[in-house]
């Protein structure tokens, strides 16, 4: 393409979000996903058994999870949001392939996790991206959690909810995203009174059972948005979606 002064782009040119929801297990990460417009699944683990979707069958090696997503760019088809369920099961299946085709020398040193993200991670975002562009498809990408230690340049070390990914492929991931989404129940701490011969006041942990949906990072975890969406909303597609709504036609 030759630049010039005639194709400049102005103005919002709003698309559908590429969403990366994690948490823990059981906690509506699919359900979620289901509730979007029109969805499609990619598994690559085995958690749909109980949610009325659409999904291809379960891939057990990469080039399915390639395969799938070739099929939604080359066929016709009236799909309008793409779920992959999850990241962290693909990843195995990634590194797997990247054992069976390359030699512990090519894989020592950290080139292992350059070949996943340049060979594997890539390949994914890029198709992922010509059915965001092409097909006006919502890409929504799920993902288990793990507390890890943050090494902050500022404060003293401190354990955070992560993405359960390899740091470099995590990086890309999130880079890639329009959304990184923390999902979690609210959790009170409550302190008891001192009794006896206690010295410190007990605190424990309590949930109401609300599940909430944290888009603006903290301390405690990763989570970002391009849209000035709310630090935290209900756990639903609905709640999400009549958000952003109201960010795009408002900002």
């Amino acid at each position: 393409m030759a630049f010039d002064l005639s194709n400049l782009i102005r103005g919002k040119q709003p698309k559908p979000p590429r969403v990366v929801l994690y948490a823990g297990h059981g906690i509506g990460k699919s359900t979620f996903a289901a509730s979007a417009p029109s969805p499609i699944f990619i598994q690559t683990e085995d958690g749909l058994g109980n949610i009325d979707t659409t999904a291809f069958p379960l891939a057990t090696t990469f080039s399915e999870v390639i395969e799938a997503l070739d099929t939604l760019i080359g066929q016709e088809h009236d799909f309008q949001t793409v779920a992959i369920d999850s990241l962290d099961w693909m990843e195995q299946l990634i590194w797997f392939d990247i054992e069976q085709r390359y030699s512990e020398k090519e894989t020592a040193y950290g080139k292992g996790s350059m070949i996943a993200v340049d060979n594997y991670w890539r390949p994914v975002l890029d198709r992922l991206n010509l059915l965001r562009n092409q097909r006006s498809m919502a890409v929504i990408l799920l993902a288990h959690c793990e507390v890890k230690k943050f090494d902050s340049p500022e404060v003293d070390s401190y354990e955070r909810y992560q993405i359960k990914l390899q740091a470099r492929a995590s990086a890309v991931v999130q880079e890639w995203s329009d959304v990184v989404g923390f999902a979690n129940f609210r959790t009170l701490v409550l302190k008891e009174e001192k009794t006896g011969f206690d010295k410190v006041a007990k605190t424990r942990g309590t949930t109401t059972g609300e599940r909430l949906l944290y888009l603006v990072e903290k301390p405690a975890y990763v989570a970002k948005n391009r849209y000035g969406l709310p630090e935290q909303l209900p756990l639903s597609w609905q709640a999400f979606s009549d958000a952003l709504t109201v960010s795009l036609t408002t900002a």
